[in-house]
Protein backbone atom coordinates (compact mmCIF):
# COMPACT_ATOMS: atom_id res chain seq x y z
CA UNK A 1 0.00 0.00 0.00
CA UNK A 2 1.39 3.35 -1.05
CA UNK A 3 0.23 6.90 -0.46
CA UNK A 4 1.16 10.41 -1.55
CA UNK A 5 0.70 12.98 1.22
CA UNK A 6 0.41 16.57 0.03
CA UNK A 7 0.81 19.47 2.47
CA UNK A 8 -0.02 23.16 2.40
CA UNK A 9 2.57 25.33 4.18
CA UNK A 10 1.61 28.05 6.62
CA UNK A 11 4.24 30.36 5.14
CA UNK A 12 4.93 31.19 1.53
CA UNK A 13 8.59 30.22 1.99
CA UNK A 14 9.83 27.61 4.46
CA UNK A 15 13.03 25.82 5.39
CA UNK A 16 13.64 22.11 4.85
CA UNK A 17 16.82 20.70 6.47
CA UNK A 18 18.82 18.28 4.34
CA UNK A 19 18.89 15.81 7.24
CA UNK A 20 15.17 15.52 7.94
CA UNK A 21 14.31 11.81 7.81
CA UNK A 22 14.18 11.47 11.61
CA UNK A 23 11.60 14.27 11.75
CA UNK A 24 9.35 12.44 9.27
CA UNK A 25 9.90 9.23 11.21
CA UNK A 26 8.69 10.98 14.36
CA UNK A 27 5.57 12.20 12.57
CA UNK A 28 4.79 8.70 11.30
CA UNK A 29 5.17 7.10 14.72
CA UNK A 30 3.10 9.79 16.44
CA UNK A 31 0.24 9.35 13.99
CA UNK A 32 0.36 5.56 14.29
CA UNK A 33 0.34 5.85 18.09
CA UNK A 34 -2.69 8.15 17.91
CA UNK A 35 -4.76 5.42 16.26
CA UNK A 36 -3.13 2.20 17.46
CA UNK A 37 -0.85 2.56 20.54
CA UNK A 38 -0.13 -1.18 20.69
CA UNK A 39 1.05 -1.23 17.09
CA UNK A 40 3.24 1.80 17.71
CA UNK A 41 4.80 0.12 20.74
CA UNK A 42 5.48 -3.08 18.79
CA UNK A 43 7.21 -1.11 16.01
CA UNK A 44 9.71 0.25 18.53
CA UNK A 45 11.01 -3.26 19.18
CA UNK A 46 14.40 -3.72 17.46
CA UNK A 47 13.54 -7.34 16.70
CA UNK A 48 10.36 -6.53 14.75
CA UNK A 49 10.73 -5.91 10.98
CA UNK A 50 9.08 -2.55 10.31
CA UNK A 51 8.11 -3.21 6.66
CA UNK A 52 7.46 0.42 5.83
CA UNK A 53 9.41 3.20 4.19
CA UNK A 54 8.97 6.77 3.04
CA UNK A 55 10.46 9.27 0.65
CA UNK A 56 12.43 12.39 1.29
CA UNK A 57 10.41 15.55 1.88
CA UNK A 58 9.83 17.32 -1.44
CA UNK A 59 8.55 20.73 -2.50
CA UNK A 60 7.10 22.24 -5.66
CA UNK A 61 9.98 24.71 -5.82
CA UNK A 62 13.27 24.87 -3.97
CA UNK A 63 16.12 27.36 -3.61
CA UNK A 64 19.53 26.45 -2.28
CA UNK A 65 21.34 28.82 0.04
CA UNK A 66 25.11 28.60 0.05
CA UNK A 67 26.68 27.00 3.13
CA UNK A 68 23.30 26.43 4.79
CA UNK A 69 22.15 23.03 6.13
CA UNK A 70 18.75 23.46 4.51
CA UNK A 71 16.99 24.57 1.33
CA UNK A 72 14.10 26.99 1.00
CA UNK A 73 10.87 25.48 -0.26
CA UNK A 74 7.84 27.22 -1.68
CA UNK A 75 4.47 26.04 -2.93
CA UNK A 76 3.01 22.77 -1.75
CA UNK A 77 5.13 20.11 -0.09
CA UNK A 78 4.69 16.36 -0.28
CA UNK A 79 6.17 12.98 0.59
CA UNK A 80 5.31 9.35 -0.09
CA UNK A 81 4.65 6.57 2.40
CA UNK A 82 4.65 2.87 1.62
CA UNK A 83 4.12 -0.32 3.60
CA UNK A 84 3.46 -4.01 3.08
CA UNK A 85 1.35 -4.18 6.27
CA UNK A 86 -2.30 -3.00 6.00
CA UNK A 87 -2.59 -2.25 9.75
CA UNK A 88 0.38 0.17 9.54
CA UNK A 89 -1.18 1.93 6.56
CA UNK A 90 -4.57 2.19 8.30
CA UNK A 91 -3.07 3.58 11.51
CA UNK A 92 -0.78 6.14 9.84
CA UNK A 93 -3.30 7.40 7.30
CA UNK A 94 -6.05 7.39 9.93
CA UNK A 95 -3.85 9.43 12.25
CA UNK A 96 -2.96 11.91 9.48
CA UNK A 97 -6.61 12.43 8.61
CA UNK A 98 -7.69 12.76 12.26
CA UNK A 99 -5.06 15.42 12.91
CA UNK A 100 -3.97 17.07 9.65
CA UNK A 101 -2.03 19.89 11.32
CA UNK A 102 1.66 19.07 11.12
CA UNK A 103 4.78 20.74 12.50
CA UNK A 104 8.16 19.69 11.16
CA UNK A 105 11.51 21.31 12.10
CA UNK A 106 9.62 24.38 13.30
CA UNK A 107 7.59 24.84 10.09
CA UNK A 108 3.81 24.38 10.08
CA UNK A 109 1.79 22.59 7.41
CA UNK A 110 -1.69 21.16 7.01
CA UNK A 111 -2.39 17.93 5.14
CA UNK A 112 -4.34 18.95 2.05
CA UNK A 113 -4.68 15.55 0.42
CA UNK A 114 -3.83 11.88 0.86
CA UNK A 115 -3.81 9.89 -2.36
CA UNK A 116 -3.62 6.11 -2.62
CA UNK A 117 -1.13 5.20 -5.33
CA UNK A 118 -1.93 2.34 -7.66
CA UNK A 119 0.61 -0.48 -7.60
CA UNK A 120 2.21 -1.43 -10.93
CA UNK A 121 0.91 -4.71 -12.35
CA UNK A 122 4.40 -5.92 -13.23
CA UNK A 123 7.73 -5.00 -11.67
CA UNK A 124 10.26 -7.37 -13.21
CA UNK A 125 12.30 -5.75 -15.95
CA UNK A 126 11.21 -2.23 -15.01
CA UNK A 127 13.44 0.76 -14.36
CA UNK A 128 13.35 2.17 -10.82
CA UNK A 129 14.32 5.53 -9.37
CA UNK A 130 14.94 6.15 -5.67
CA UNK A 131 12.62 8.50 -3.77
CA UNK A 132 14.91 8.12 -0.77
CA UNK A 133 18.47 6.78 -1.12
CA UNK A 134 19.35 3.13 -0.63
CA UNK A 135 21.52 2.24 2.38
CA UNK A 136 23.51 -1.00 2.66
CA UNK A 137 25.99 -1.66 5.46
CA UNK A 138 28.29 -4.45 6.56
CA UNK A 139 31.07 -4.98 9.08
CA UNK A 140 34.72 -4.46 8.18
CA UNK A 141 37.76 -4.72 10.43
CA UNK A 142 39.32 -1.30 10.82
CA UNK A 143 42.16 -0.60 13.24
CA UNK A 144 41.76 -4.12 14.61
CA UNK A 145 38.04 -3.78 15.42
CA UNK A 146 34.86 -4.61 13.44
CA UNK A 147 33.20 -1.38 12.39
CA UNK A 148 30.13 -0.48 10.36
CA UNK A 149 31.00 0.07 6.71
CA UNK A 150 28.67 1.68 4.15
CA UNK A 151 28.69 -0.24 0.87
CA UNK A 152 28.28 1.24 -2.60
CA UNK A 153 27.10 -0.09 -5.98
CA UNK A 154 30.70 -0.59 -7.13
CA UNK A 155 31.04 -3.45 -4.62
CA UNK A 156 29.53 -6.92 -5.27
CA UNK A 157 28.49 -7.29 -1.62
CA UNK A 158 26.10 -4.34 -2.10
CA UNK A 159 23.91 -6.46 -4.40
CA UNK A 160 24.28 -9.62 -2.32
CA UNK A 161 23.00 -7.87 0.80
CA UNK A 162 20.13 -6.18 -1.05
CA UNK A 163 19.01 -9.60 -2.26
CA UNK A 164 19.39 -11.13 1.20
CA UNK A 165 17.37 -8.26 2.69
CA UNK A 166 14.61 -8.70 0.09
CA UNK A 167 14.40 -12.41 0.88
CA UNK A 168 14.01 -11.62 4.60
CA UNK A 169 11.22 -9.14 3.84
CA UNK A 170 9.55 -11.70 1.55
CA UNK A 171 9.53 -14.26 4.37
CA UNK A 172 7.83 -11.85 6.77
CA UNK A 173 5.31 -10.58 4.21
CA UNK A 174 4.29 -13.82 2.51
CA UNK A 175 5.22 -16.40 5.15
CA UNK A 176 6.81 -18.81 2.65
CA UNK A 177 10.33 -19.74 1.65
CA UNK A 178 11.73 -16.82 -0.37
CA UNK A 179 12.94 -17.38 -3.94
CA UNK A 180 16.46 -16.64 -5.19
CA UNK A 181 15.53 -15.06 -8.52
CA UNK A 182 16.73 -11.45 -8.39
CA UNK A 183 19.07 -9.31 -10.47
CA UNK A 184 19.79 -5.61 -10.26
CA UNK A 185 21.73 -3.41 -12.65
CA UNK A 186 22.58 0.15 -11.62
CA UNK A 187 22.31 2.66 -14.46
CA UNK A 188 23.11 5.82 -12.52
CA UNK A 189 24.38 6.39 -8.99
CA UNK A 190 25.05 9.34 -6.73
CA UNK A 191 26.09 9.08 -3.09
CA UNK A 192 24.89 11.29 -0.28
CA UNK A 193 25.90 11.47 3.38
CA UNK A 194 23.10 11.84 5.92
CA UNK A 195 23.13 12.50 9.64
CA UNK A 196 20.56 9.99 10.87
CA UNK A 197 21.11 10.81 14.54
CA UNK A 198 23.28 13.38 16.23
CA UNK A 199 26.85 12.45 15.33
CA UNK A 200 25.81 9.25 13.46
CA UNK A 201 26.13 9.32 9.68
CA UNK A 202 25.03 7.08 6.82
CA UNK A 203 26.29 7.12 3.24
CA UNK A 204 23.41 6.10 0.98
CA UNK A 205 22.80 6.10 -2.75
CA UNK A 206 20.36 7.80 -5.07
CA UNK A 207 20.03 5.25 -7.87
CA UNK A 208 18.44 4.62 -11.22
CA UNK A 209 18.44 0.86 -11.70
CA UNK A 210 16.77 -1.96 -13.54
CA UNK A 211 15.67 -5.02 -11.60
CA UNK A 212 14.25 -8.32 -12.72
CA UNK A 213 13.31 -11.56 -11.07
CA UNK A 214 10.58 -12.94 -8.86
CA UNK A 215 7.60 -10.57 -8.64
CA UNK A 216 7.19 -11.27 -4.91
CA UNK A 217 10.75 -10.21 -4.12
CA UNK A 218 10.38 -7.06 -6.17
CA UNK A 219 7.03 -6.32 -4.55
CA UNK A 220 8.66 -6.62 -1.12
CA UNK A 221 11.20 -3.99 -2.17
CA UNK A 222 8.61 -1.76 -3.79
CA UNK A 223 6.31 -1.77 -0.75
CA UNK A 224 8.79 -1.99 2.16
CA UNK A 225 11.95 -0.54 0.63
CA UNK A 226 15.21 -1.74 -0.90
CA UNK A 227 18.24 -2.11 1.34
CA UNK A 228 18.35 -1.34 5.05
CA UNK A 229 17.03 1.24 7.49
CA UNK A 230 13.78 1.71 5.59
CA UNK A 231 11.86 2.84 8.67
CA UNK A 232 14.24 5.78 9.14
CA UNK A 233 13.76 6.99 5.60
CA UNK A 234 15.90 4.95 3.22
CA UNK A 235 15.20 2.72 0.23
CA UNK A 236 11.91 3.93 -1.24
CA UNK A 237 11.68 3.64 -5.02
CA UNK A 238 9.23 4.40 -7.79
CA UNK A 239 8.82 2.87 -11.22
CA UNK A 240 10.49 5.27 -13.65
CA UNK A 241 8.02 7.59 -15.38
CA UNK A 242 5.05 6.46 -13.30
CA UNK A 243 2.93 9.23 -11.82
CA UNK A 244 0.93 8.77 -8.60
CA UNK A 245 -2.68 7.94 -9.23
CA UNK A 246 -5.61 6.55 -7.31
CA UNK A 247 -8.26 7.38 -4.77
CA UNK A 248 -7.95 10.68 -2.92
CA UNK A 249 -8.72 11.38 0.71
CA UNK A 250 -9.06 14.96 1.87
CA UNK A 251 -7.05 16.15 4.84
CA UNK A 252 -9.12 19.18 5.73
CA UNK A 253 -8.25 20.97 8.92
CA UNK A 254 -7.45 24.52 9.88
CA UNK A 255 -4.16 25.92 8.63
CA UNK A 256 -3.74 27.62 11.99
CA UNK A 257 -4.37 24.43 13.94
CA UNK A 258 -2.22 22.89 16.65
CA UNK A 259 1.18 21.43 15.93
CA UNK A 260 1.84 17.73 15.73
Amino acid sequence: MRFAIRLLPENESYRVPFNHQHQLQGLIYRRIQRVDPDLSLSLHSPKVPKLFTYSLFMTERRTLERCRPYFLGSGRAYFYFSTAVPSIAEAFIGGILQKPEVELWGEKFVVEEVKAVKEPEKLSGRKFVTLSPIAVTTKRVQFGKPRSYDLGPDEPEFYELIKENLREKYLHIFGTNPPEDFEMKVLNAKSKRFEVKRGIYQVAWHLVFRAKGDEGLLKAGYLAGFGEKNSIGFGMVKVNGRKPEGRRRGGGGNRKGEAS
